[in-house]
C-alpha cells in the first residue's frame, strides 16, 4: 500500500476520541467522553481528535499539524485513537512539509 496525502488525511479524519485544554496545567488531555474531563478542562476548549489535528491556516484552508499529532502518539494508546499507519509515516517525515487541505464540515 502506498501512503499518499489522501490516506494520510483519511487517517486523520478518522481518529477518534476527544480532547480538552486543562486550564490549570496549560495540558491537552485526551478521552473518550465528554463527562470525564471534569472541571479543570472548560467545555469550550473540548474538541473531536479528528479536528484537533487540523490547524486553520486561511479560509477554508487546515494544516494537518505534526505537534499535534504528536501529542496524541505520546498518549501511548494509539489503538483506541485509531491511529494508523499513515498517521505514524507522516509524523516520521518531517523532510516533507506540512499537508495543507481544503476542509469544509459537513
Amino acid at each position: 500500500m502506498s501512503i499518499t496525502s489522501s490516506t494520510i488525511c483519511s487517517a486523520a479524519d478518522a481518529l477518534q476520541g476527544l480532547v480538552g485544554l486543562n486550564s490549570k496545567n496549560g495540558l491537552h488531555i485526551v478521552r473518550f467522553s465528554e463527562d470525564s474531563f471534569g472541571l479543570d478542562v472548560p467545555e469550550e476548549t473540548i474538541q473531536p481528535c479528528a479536528e484537533f489535528v487540523w490547524q486553520p491556516l486561511k479560509g477554508a484552508l487546515m494544516t494537518l499539524s505534526r505537534e499535534r499529532l504528536g501529542l496524541l502518539l505520546e498518549q501511548r494508546i494509539d489503538d483506541r485513537l485509531n491511529i494508523t499507519e499513515p498517521l505514524r509515516v507522516y509524523l516520521h517525515r518531517c523532510d516533507l512539509p506540512e499537508i495543507i487541505a481544503e476542509r469544509r464540515k459537513t
